[in-house]
This record gives structure tokens, sequence and C-alpha cells, in this order.
């Protein structure tokens, strides 16, 4: 007997025809409509619960990361004849110079830190001093790139502070006023060391969107952080900004060598280590939960086909005496399941691709419905996230619903394939 090659055009032609049967003509139309919205709900759902995941995921970190390094590069080095460990920057320009040329680095920027209190009247507030320089400050975008949520500028930055918005609510302060700082470790005497006091102009109001940064956080220009903290000619550290943070395991040793073997590297990832797993246990529980729904979905094909088997019995003997094999009849029935599971995902698919593109109308929609209930928890300080469409979780998506779908549909393919031509046709 002559032999067929598999999936020919035939066996498509037998498939679509059960695709179209209807429930008079011995089809299951109702349950392929009812397997087919399922499985486009259920990726639906997956690629655009996944889009705004990503998209809270990079406005969290980006939010975290706004004011503050990727990397941070400090020196560890021996006072000469001593035994003493200094972690003072001397040579700080030569060194963020070096850093600044590594590929995928956006700034190096040599910083002085120091804890203080700040005060006016009777308002105090233990505040952190970063001395810095005005064209560094100028980088840095939720402290520098946010005009519409500051106050003051910073072309007058040489000339005062500028401190974050809780900081000025704590103290009472507005752009103009004199706040003073007080540093215990200040100007050193026969008797020891004495607190330094000294007064600045707030010269600027920044609002990073944080309160860890913006009510503990003050930024003084370089050379008098310097002077007031008794750093003549050194830094502290080194703050590197990447141009992709999540690259830093990639870049982080083209830094440490191009600071050189004395060099200290502390990166966001392992700073906020708790965080970063918490949000990767989340993308993963996530993942696995939206896909039971495809799961769910795909059942409504076997279900499905198991109807149609029982249904098309007599059609199935008939095939099987006019010489259709049993590979055949798999053919047919599974390119009906898996047909179903593939429309089903390239519309889910679809559908969540125009989801996450329009998501600001979305957000819109549900504004205009609720009465302001979005603005309102905005106002309220909560932020809702873009969709972000990443090619790694679409690929992902459609691998599960068509393995799914496409493995599920194997078994009652089997079925029809292994019935019984004559006990079929016994009773016709």
């Amino acid at each position: 007997m002559a032999t067929t090659a598999p999936f020919a055009r035939f066996e498509w032609m037998i498939a679509w025809r059960y695709i179209r049967a209807k429930r008079a003509e011995g089809g299951v139309s109702v349950m392929t409509w009812i397997s087919l919205i399922g499985i486009t709900l259920a990726v639906f759902a997956l690629i655009a619960t996944l889009a705004l995941r990503t998209g809270f995921r990079a406005q969290f970190i980006d939010t975290m990361l706004g004011a503050n390094a990727h990397v941070t590069v400090y020196q560890q080095n021996t006072v000469a004849g001593t035994d003493i460990v200094s972690y003072l920057i001397a040579d700080y320009d030569q060194l963020a110079g070096r850093i600044a040329a590594v590929p995928g680095v956006l700034r190096a920027a040599p910083l002085v830190r120091a804890q203080v209190m700040a005060n006016r009247g009777n308002g105090n507030a233990g505040v952190e001093v970063f001395g810095i320089s005005a064209d560094d400050l100028n980088e840095i975008p939720l402290v520098a790139q946010r005009p519409d949520e500051a106050r003051g500028t910073l072309d007058r930055f040489d000339e005062g502070i500028a401190i974050g918005w809780g900081v000025a609510q704590e103290l009472g302060v507005t752009v103009g006023d004199r706040i003073r700082i007080i540093s215990p470790n200040g100007v050193r005497t026969a008797m020891g060391t004495s607190p330094r006091t000294g007064a600045f102009e707030v010269v600027y109001i920044f609002r990073a969107g944080l309160d860890l940064i913006d009510r503990t956080r003050i930024y003084m220009p370089l050379d008098e952080a310097q002077l007031f903290f008794n750093r003549d000619g050194v830094a502290d550290e080194i703050e590197v900004s990447l141009e992709t943070p999540d690259a830093v395991d990639e870049i982080g040793p083209q830094i440490a060598a191009a600071a050189g073997e004395n060099a200290l590297l502390s990166d966001w990832k392992s700073r906020l280590s708790g965080f970063n797993n918490a949000l990767n246990m989340q993308d993963n529980f996530i993942f696995i939960l939206l896909s039971l729904l495809v799961l769910i979905a795909t059942l409504n094909i076997v279900s499905g086909l198991v109807m149609l088997v029982k249904n098309k019995g007599r059609d199935i003997g008939i095939l099987r005496t006019m010489g259709l094999t049993e590979g055949s009849i798999l053919r047919v029935f599974f390119i009906v399941g898996a047909s179903i599971g593939t429309i089903g995902t390239l519309c889910g698919v679809l559908l969540g691709v125009v989801f996450s593109l329009n998501i600001a109308h979305v957000y819109a929609l549900v504004d205009q419905v609720s009465g302001n209930g979005v603005s309102g928890l905005e106002a309220q300080g909560f932020f809702f996230p873009d969709a972000i469409l990443e090619w790694g979780d679409m690929v992902a998506t459609i691998a599960l619903s068509l393995a799914l779908s496409w493995v599920i549909t194997i078994f009652p393919a089997r079925r029809a394939a292994r019935m019984n031509p004559v006990e079929a046709l016994r009773y016709e």
C-alpha cells in the first residue's frame, strides 16, 4: 500500500472541516469557540501582566537608582611607614577619568560624604551631605532633571546647597533661607576635635520621589565639602552611573581593572540584594501562576476533541476502511487541536501587545470610569507602571502556550487513531 507524507493536504482539509462543523453535523463548534477564547484571554493576561511587571521593575529600579550610584568605588591604602589604613582617594580626578573611559559607563563623579545635623530655629534633621561638583550634580536624573518637582535653580549651586523636599519640610525652610550644618568631626584643637558649624543658603530644593532620599540628603559643592569636612585634596569615593544598570555584572570587572588593585567596589545589586531577590521571586511566581491559566484554557481543547472524537466515530471508521492509517487519523485530530491553540495564542499575543502599547489610554479610561481614581492615587504617592514588552517574555509565553496546546492535543488524537473501525461502524 502506498504511503502518504505526514500532514498531507487531505489531512488538513479533513481537519479544517471538523473545526468548522456545527453541532447538527456532529461537530463541536461551540467548544471550539470556548477553547479559542479561553486561550486568547489566558495568553493576553500573561503578556499584559508580564509587561506591567517589567514596567514596574524598571520604574522601581529607576526610582531607587535615580539619585544613587550604580557602582561605588573606594580605595584602600596603607599610610606609608604605619599600619594605618586610609580609604581617602587622593588622585580622584585621574581615577574618575579612567573609570569614565570604560565602555558602558555614563559618568564617574568624585564625592565627599558625611553625616551631619541640619538646623534652623527649632527644627533639626539628621542628614547626609554629598559633596559633588555642579556638573556632576546636573547629571543626576531624579535631582536635577525634574524641574516640575523642584524649587530654585542649580545655576547658583556653587553659592549654596541643594536639599531634599523632606529636609526642607522638617526644617521649615524654602529657597533663599539659610540653614546651619553641624559636623561632629570638625575643628581640631589642643583639647581635641570640636564640632564644626557653618551656615549655607538653600538655592535648590529637589524632590526625588523617595523618602529615603528626600528626607535625608543634602548636596554641597565639592570644594566646600572638602574644606568643611577636613578632606582637603581628597575624596571619599567615586560614584559611577552605567548606561544599563543591569549590566553591572559584566562592567564591574572592567571598572575594577581601571580603578587599580587597591580599589573596592560596591554595586547596586549587592546593596539592594533583598529587594532584587524579592523582585526575582515575584517574577517567577507571577509567571508560574499565570501559566496555570494557560494550562486550564488548553484543557478546553481536550474536552472539545474528546467530544469531537465521540461524535465522529462513524467518520473515523469510514476513513479507516478507505485506507487512512492510524497516523493520518492522529494527525487530523492533532491539527484540529493545535490549530485552535495556535490561533488562540496569536490572538492573545496581539491583544497583549495592543494593550501594552496603549497602557496610557487604558489608565485614562479607568480614570474616567472610576471618577479620577487613578489620578487620586497618583496624588497620594502611588505610581502606575508603564507596560514594557520584552522579547524574552513574549517568546516564553508563546512557547508555553503552543507547547501546552500541542502536547495536550496528542492524547485525544491518539484515542481517535486507535479506534477500531469495526466497532465504530457496528451500530451504524
